[in-house]
């Protein structure tokens, strides 16, 4: 049985005072694509602006295998012991029949899962990574409004989503592994620049030499990258999410870096730069959405496509005609 939604008024009143289901059917409703529900949680979501952006968004990302889940769990428990609430989300553009990992890592973030201080919600997926991502942006804001003050944004790792969590988090964190092989070097060297921190993780019984091994070969690695005016330089740890070691020393220099970045401006730049992102990334979704919507374009599409194929026309030629057509 579908349960009755609330009014708007009845929705902000209840989400500010901290009610999870009342979260968690704005959520939905910000996922649904039905014009209808969208509708009413962007009129949520701008009634409760005025109380977002206060909390420390962190994302977290890694390649499967590396230990996100008992990372997560035994790191959001870290910050709720030292007063903090905490929601984690995803990033997760997988296929609808997996439902995506978070599903599964939730039933092993035991402790979290469990903990009324904490809130974990699975993005919705089977659909572009652009919109999972805004969903997430807007679940951000609404656990923000809810009154969690440390929103963890999970991504899966395979590739286009880190980029996209980087977009919208205040610190980036990346678990790898040590002697994992040179199977990952590519992905590694991809996303290393975007990280504030890297984080060697299962540091612990005969994997800690590997670990120290690996912290400084990427702590060498770091030096290459140029560094970045008012943000705290990225540092390399070791830690056993399974032992429950070094995760401390992670959260410190989290608190550290978010605070020298307030110091410098750094904090304010950054998150003013990710509004500006977003806005660009909306318009270009909203504006490809009206041009192929378009019965003109409809039309003329498919003989242009096959043009371009059979180089009748260049992909240049193909797209001023399109563009042309649009205008008109």
């Amino acid at each position: 049985m579908r349960r009755r939604k609330l009014t708007i008024e009845q929705y902000i009143n209840e989400i500010k005072s901290g009610n999870r289901f009342a979260l968690s059917q704005a959520i939905t409703l910000a996922e649904s694509r039905l014009f209808e529900d969208q509708s009413i949680a962007k009129e949520i979501i701008g009634k409760l602006l005025a109380t977002t952006g206060n909390s420390i968004r962190i994302g977290i990302t890694g390649v499967p295998g590396v230990g996100k889940s008992t990372f997560i769990d035994q790191f959001g428990i870290l910050l709720i012991k030292s007063g903090f609430k905490v929601a984690v989300l995803s990033v997760d553009p997988s296929s609808q029949q997996s439902k995506g990992s978070i599903l599964g890592d939730k039933t092993r973030m035991n402790q979290l899962s469990l903990h009324p201080e904490a809130y974990i919600r699975p993005t919705a997926t089977g659909s572009h990574l652009g919109g999972v991502a805004q969903q997430t942006r807007e679940a951000i804001l609404l656990c923000e409004a809810a009154g969690y003050n440390v929103i963890i944004v999970e991504t899966v790792g395979v590739g286009q989503s880190e980029t996209i969590v980087r977009h919208m988090t205040d610190f980036f964190l990346l678990l790898m592994l040590g002697g994992a092989g040179d199977e990952l070097q590519g992905m590694k060297r991809g996303i290393m620049e975007m990280a504030d921190a890297l984080a060697i993780n299962k540091a612990d019984g005969n994997n800690r030499d590997e670990a120290l091994k690996a912290k400084r070969n990427y702590e060498q690695a770091l030096h290459l990258f140029p560094p970045t005016k008012g943000r705290l330089n990225p540092k390399v740890f070791t830690c056993s999410a399974l032992e429950n070691q070094g995760l401390s020393e992670i959260w410190t220099f989290i608190r550290r870096f978010i605070d020298h970045g307030k110091e410098t401006k750094y904090f304010r730049l950054h998150r003013q730069q990710q509004q500006q992102y977003w806005l660009n990334e909306l318009i270009n979704r909203q504006l490809t959405q009206d041009f192929f919507q378009q019965e003109a374009i409809r039309k003329m599409l498919p003989q242009i496509q096959q043009d371009v194929m059979d180089s009748k026309l260049t992909p240049r030629e193909g797209a001023e005609r399109l563009l042309k057509a649009y205008r008109n």
